[in-house]
């Protein structure tokens, strides 16, 4: 094993495994499409890969609402696809991360089956369940985040219960060291199989405060939240009761004590907090998480000051804990599109990659984020999921980044032989991956060519960060690492740009990364639109 862990540095593709790509014509992807395209993936030059859920679900929300932990649902195909999954990808030398989902499961488990019957039998205790108000309502004023109240009534106990997302994924009580057990059980069953890490969905949220206390109302003003529409009732309160509780810290040391019986393994948590950064930090304090996973570059903010502040707060705080950046996810509109808009000119997706894999930290990349992807426009009625059919117009919920993945430019862009599940994009086709195979200067090629020249950059995945004071649209930093200083320079805006930047010493302008570069001489830096430049100084 290296001195360097796997992940760290890391960058990973995140596989949403209904759109990637069909095997069996029903229009759906499966594990067997996923295994069919390693290759692929192998080539970009990605360390790692991310699936996200393919167990047994009834897919009310798309997977993230499990009813059996340890079994692959048939939609997506058989233990033994993902078994195959596993070999191959380790023979192609990437490590594979999975999804789990700890804070919730679906209402068709057994273990909520069970729970809800009575109030006395094995599993009364292994969700979150409350008592009425004397006049019926809620226990509190908790919400969902995908709309209304976050307590469901179940007539067989005569209880409400608790779910911070849809109604049919009800929360596991955490408080009962029962469930934490079960929950660790499952994560050893996966680990055991050979998966090198586990990307965990919602983690602050497996802890809700045990006295069951209101929310406080949050002002008008700052009711814009990360992940949720904007006229999205949730953003009305501070969420300080239904989440991110002290017991989540000792759980975390729980599960960091299981993944260190297994060698050179991962925890990536996924943070939604009052404060993502600062529970960011303490959540990847010295053992708990290796990584955390937070909103802060999935927002609509796309200024060199965002960037700078968000990484100088994360910075500032952590102390042994280790960022991993996204700008793009299946939660999220395209970053093309979000940061991009409705043209996003071909020079911005490329030089968007380079900067999130130049950040101090390990890289989660989107599936179609190499081809430039934007975001798709569907019609209220091709829409699949719950949370933006809830919210049209105002919202269009989260299929325009879930559709199907192109790799050739017919009609259903080789996705399925069959009706796929979510419409193929007119735009998307025209960006197919054999159609960018045959351009030497595609997004696809670039995307390549950058992570080939990254891996011979000891300073751009391992060294130390120190943001740089710049004037909007310039993004710049250092990179430092073992003696060795690396000037990042990113022009986020479609113009050229020259400006003063005064640092000590020579700077020796970096060729090879494939993008559009610029010059640095004489304290002058001069970068084209979207353009970067990589300088070593002395």
């Amino acid at each position: 094993m290296s001195l360097t862990p796997w992940w760290r540095g890391a960058v990973t593709y995140q596989i949403y495994p209904r759109s990637f790509l069909d095997s069996d014509g029903d229009g759906v992807g499966d594990l067997p499409g996923i295994y069919s395209r390693l290759d692929y993936i192998a080539g970009l030059g990605v360390d790692a890969i991310w699936i996200s859920p393919f167990f047994k679900s009834p897919m009310a929300d798309f997977g993230y609402d499990i009813a059996d932990y340890r079994a692959v649902d048939p939609l997506f195909g058989s233990l033994e696809d993902f078994d195959r999954i596993v070999e191959r990808a380790h023979g192609l030398g990437l490590k594979l991360m999975i999804d789990q989902v700890l804070s919730h499961t679906s209402a068709e488990h057994a273990w909520f089956k069970e729970s809800r019957e009575s109030r006395d039998n094995p599993k009364a205790d292994w969700y979150v369940w409350a008592d009425a108000k004397a006049d019926g309502s809620p226990p509190n004023n908790w919400l969902s985040i995908f709309g209304g109240v976050a307590w469901t009534w179940e007539p067989r106990r005569g209880q409400y219960y608790l779910h911070n997302f849809l109604s049919s994924q009800p929360d596991l009580n955490f408080h009962n060291p029962e469930v934490r057990a079960a929950a660790l059980d499952n994560l050893r069953f996966w680990l055991a199989r050979g998966v090198d890490g586990l990307r965990l969905d919602a983690i602050n949220f497996c802890f809700h405060d045990r006295l069951l206390r209101d929310n406080p109302p949050k002002p008008e003003a700052l009711r814009t939240g990360r992940g949720f529409s904007a006229d999205n009732p949730y953003a009305f309160q501070y969420h300080w009761y239904n989440n991110t509780q002290p017991g989540n810290l000792e759980f975390l040391q729980e599960l960091r004590a299981l993944l260190d019986e297994f060698p050179d393994v991962a925890a990536l948590g996924e943070i939604s907090s009052e404060d993502s950064l600062a529970t960011t930090a303490e959540y990847t304090a010295a053992g708990r998480l290796h990584m955390g996973y937070s909103f802060e570059l999935l927002t609509a903010d796309f200024s060199a000051g965002h960037i700078r502040r968000t990484v100088t707060e994360l910075e500032a705080q952590l102390s042994e804990g280790w960022p991993c950046w996204a700008i793009s996810n299946h939660d999220v509109v395209r970053v093309a599109s979000r940061w991009g808009g409705a043209n996003p000119p071909p020079t911005l997706a490329p030089m968007l990659s380079a900067l999130v894999s130049s950040l101090r930290g390990s890289v989660c990349v989107y599936q179609g984020e190499e081809l430039g992807l934007t975001e798709a426009e569907l019609p209220f009625e091709a829409l699949q999921d719950p949370y933006g059919i809830a919210f049209w117009p105002s919202f269009k919920g989260r299929d325009g980044c879930r559709t199907p993945m192109p790799w050739d430019p017919s009609p259903d862009a080789g996705f399925t032989s069959g009706k796929p599940w979510l419409p193929v994009s007119e735009d998307h086709r025209a960006l197919a991956v054999s159609v960018q195979e045959a351009q030497a200067d595609s997004c696809l090629q670039h995307f390549r060519r950058f992570l080939a020249w990254r891996r011979g950059q000891p300073a751009l995945r391992w060294g130390a960060v120190q943001m740089l004071d710049t004037p909007e649209p310039v993004l710049a930093f250092l990179r430092e690492h073992e003696g060795q200083s690396l000037l990042c320079a990113f022009n986020l805006g479609a113009e050229a740009v020259d400006l003063s930047l005064a640092l000590a010493g020579e700077a020796q302008v970096l060729e090879g990364h494939g993008l559009a570069g610029g010059a640095f001489s004489g304290g002058r830096l001069r970068l084209p639109g979207h353009g970067v430049l990589f300088a070593r100084l002395s």
